[in-house]
């Protein structure tokens, strides 16, 4: 069984996102599913953008912690169930599958505004509540607590979470004495942008 755990760049820290913020309504973030890219094209894309040689989900992890003013405005990332894919202002394109068994889900608490949101895109979604702390309980669809502490929201807002995959969970978190709850899950079609919990509701 995996257990979530934060991003290795930003110890217990962790993200979601959108575009520009208005109260309770914003446009997606995420781009459409599209067919993943012809290996040619997605080799030069990853070279160009610092990413040869790296994995999925440490291509996902570098992005989501990247201060706001260091996000790369000719690259979009989106996460998809199973794999990530990427697309830069050149015209190129690279999907990457995910890690066997893993799914990873995006989420961005709020207490005023929010976005709507389903595929997470790692370069342009922005969340309220960003680098602040929040305590996290998660739980299988049995009962297990698969996570159980506190972390920190990325510069973008978003708490990022490795889980296992075709699964179920309940989720909650805390802030400032405001609480939310939601259930989620990682199957082939769930999203992985939440933006949906707001706190203290």
């Amino acid at each position: 069984m995996l257990i979530p755990r934060p991003t290795p760049a930003i110890p217990r820290r962790a993200l979601l996102g959108g575009l520009a913020l208005s109260p309770l309504a914003l446009a997606g973030c995420g781009p459409d599913r599209k067919p993943a890219a012809p290996a040619a094209p997605a080799q030069e894309l990853l070279s160009a953008h610092g990413f040869a040689g790296r994995e999925s989900r440490e291509i996902i992890d570098l992005l989501e912690a990247l201060p706001l003013a260091e996000r790369p405005t000719d690259l979009l990332a989106s996460v998809l169930p199973d794999r990530v894919d990427l697309s830069d202002d050149a015209g190129r394109e690279a999907s990457l599958p995910l890690p066997d068994g893993e799914a990873y889900v995006s989420v961005a608490p709020f207490v005023d505004a929010t976005h709507e949101c389903f595929f997470h895109s790692l370069t342009t979604c922005l969340g309220e509540l960003q680098e602040q702390s929040l305590e996290v309980h998660l739980t299988t669809s049995a009962g297990e607590v698969l996570l159980d502490e506190t972390l920190t929201t990325a510069p973008n807002g978003f708490l990022g979470l490795w889980l296992p995959r075709d699964q179920q969970f309940t989720l909650t978190l805390t802030h400032d004495g405001a609480s939310a709850s939601t259930s989620l899950a990682t199957g082939s079609e769930a999203p992985t942008c939440l933006t949906t919990m707001q706190l203290g509701t």
